[in-house]
């Protein structure tokens, strides 16, 4: 039932967005009959691709998936900037001639006429999103200092890398995989951690994906939690994927993984629609470990359980992606304490949120470039 709301909703939003841009388009160019048939057309085509998608990934087409996927994903990115910069345009248009009513006057230099209104959206939607697809794969490395006093004495420094949201599947292949493992080596990590949303959609045949992230060398090893994508895709073949890139799951637990140092990790909500419901509360699951010891929470939302606040040092978290596509970003901001970056939280703990090292739909980023996080945990001392 939950997925036919869900199907139900983006296709309204998304067939608005289709209805609303062509109207714009047909302010500035008249459509005759054929340009309306082919208008409908054409939206009913974009508007099934993420489900066609879908189908032909599931059912083994993957060159044909992947082809759709980049046209019709791509397009998405480009249909909400040209939708946002055209709401822009029509909220100036209203905010002149309310003006002009008021002033008794219309100054018509104000007011660029609908065809070069057209052009100008076309030419910066059109911009960014060609910008937003190299962006998307020029990866930054974000450096966090955390400073605490539970390290082994004589420690200068221990080094965790955390990658999230990567996305694997039918458009974070190989190629992006490569820049990714490269920044990772790179940084020499002592651990390395995935917050979530490593994979998407279907891992048939991605062998030699988890094969590039087991190479990797670690000094003292990888660990993962689920993200809502583990489950979309499947969670048996998801964890199946996951294991064969090396990674420890960690789900409602928390393990001993250095003398000094534990590891917690909570499953992603998304779960509990698949019969995996959170079990053990982070209350529960952090209580248990020594209080001379560091905790590391691995949670791939960034939600604040306000009863687990102190009994952990430092959640690491992804899933907002920081919008991706800005102007996205001004409703992730709304939605959790902090859309992306640290946040010093009462009690001594630590809250990061990774932008995330891949994409999800649309790959597309703007003013939220893809990131390899290296946290130095460092002796309060220093």
């Amino acid at each position: 039932m939950r997925w036919v709301v869900f199907i139900a909703v983006f296709s309204s939003i998304y067939i608005g967005f289709h209805v609303y841009a062509f109207w714009k388009v047909g302010q500035a160019v008249p459509f005759g009959r054929g340009l309306y048939a082919f208008s409908l057309v054409f939206i009913l085509g974009m508007v099934s691709i993420p489900f066609l998608v879908r189908f032909l990934e599931r059912a083994g087409h993957d060159g044909l998936a992947r082809a759709l996927a980049l046209v019709g994903f791509t397009w998405m990115g480009f249909l909400f900037l040209f939708v946002c910069a055209a709401f822009l345009e029509d909220g100036y248009r209203v905010l002149i001639k309310g003006a002009s009513v008021f002033s008794g006057k219309m100054n018509p230099h104000w007011l660029l006429s609908r065809q070069a209104a057209l052009f100008t959206i076309l030419a910066v939607s059109g911009g960014i999103t060609v910008y937003g697809f190299v962006d998307a794969m020029r990866i930054r490395t974000e450096h966090v200092i955390i400073r605490t006093a539970k390290m082994d004495p004589g420690m200068d420094r221990f080094r965790i890398v955390q990658i999230s949201d990567v996305h694997l599947g039918l458009i974070v292949r190989k190629e992006r995989l490569a820049g990714i493992v490269e920044k990772i080596r790179a940084a020499g990590p002592d651990l390395l951690v995935s917050t979530g949303d490593l994979v998407d959609g279907s891992m048939d045949h991605r062998e030699g994906l988890a094969a590039m992230l087991k190479e990797l060398p670690v000094k003292h090893g990888k660990f993962a939690v689920t993200g809502n994508h583990e489950f979309y895709a499947g969670i048996g073949r998801s964890l199946d994927f996951i294991a064969k890139a090396g990674f420890t799951l960690v789900r409602g637990e928390a393990t001993p993984f250095l003398p000094w140092l534990s590891i917690a990790g909570v499953d992603d909500p998304a779960g509990g629609g698949f019969g995996n419901p959170l079990e053990r509360t982070e209350k529960e699951i952090l209580s248990h470990i020594p209080k001379d010891r560091f905790s590391l929470l691995l949670k791939h939302r960034p939600h604040l359980d306000e009863s687990a606040l102190g009994l952990f040092d430092l959640q690491l978290s992804g899933h907002t992606h920081k919008g991706q596509i800005f102007p996205f970003t001004l409703i992730i901001k709304s939605l959790y304490p902090i859309d992306a970056g640290r946040l010093n939280l009462d009690n001594g703990s630590t809250l990061y949120v990774s932008r995330g090292t891949g994409t999800w739909g649309p790959p597309i980023r703007f003013l939220s470039p893809p990131e390899v996080t290296v946290i130095d945990l460092v002796p309060a001392k220093n």
